[in-house]
């Protein structure tokens, strides 16, 4: 269920995606409240689950890890099994950051980091390839990042 939001909550949630780390004295400044009922506000929020966890975002290129693909994941089939074993597989492969289950043409979406084409390969062949259940992959790769935001409108 759904927390109802208010101006102040949204503020919170706005500056807190902005950064994470802002000490409750900076962020009370900013959302016009003071630092009491700010705090508790927040831990209202956590514990709605509304803020999730607090994160550290990376520059992927600092870490080895600059080159983004999207694969389009083809399963032998969609029975419950195959989408199991498809999907237990990924969540132990820290290269893919995102999957998503689709509605259309292919049956799962990844978003996957590796460190240049060559590695990307030997994953796809070591690791992709090999989950039981997939059928066919196509690697699509981005020419230019336009947008990248974790930041949700609030």
């Amino acid at each position: 269920m759904s927390m109802k939001l208010d101006t102040i909550d949204r503020r919170i949630l706005r500056a807190l995606q902005r950064d994470g780390r802002l000490q409750n004295l900076e962020l009370a400044r900013q959302v016009g409240l003071s630092p009491s009922p700010c705090l508790r506000r927040v831990r209202l929020l956590e514990e709605a689950g509304v803020i999730e966890r607090y994160v550290a975002l990376l520059n992927p290129a600092k870490v080895s890890m600059g080159l983004t693909l999207f694969v389009r994941v083809w399963l032998t089939g969609q029975d419950e099994e195959t989408v199991n074993c498809f999907t237990d597989a990924v969540r132990e492969l820290p290269e893919v950051l995102e999957c998503h289950l689709m509605a259309g043409d292919c049956d799962f979406l990844l978003r996957v980091v590796a460190a240049d084409l060559d590695s990307y390969r030997q994953f796809q062949a070591k690791y992709l390839g090999r989950i039981q259940g997939v059928q066919s992959m196509k690697t699509e790769i981005p020419m230019q990042k336009i947008k990248q935001t974790s930041e949700l409108p609030v």
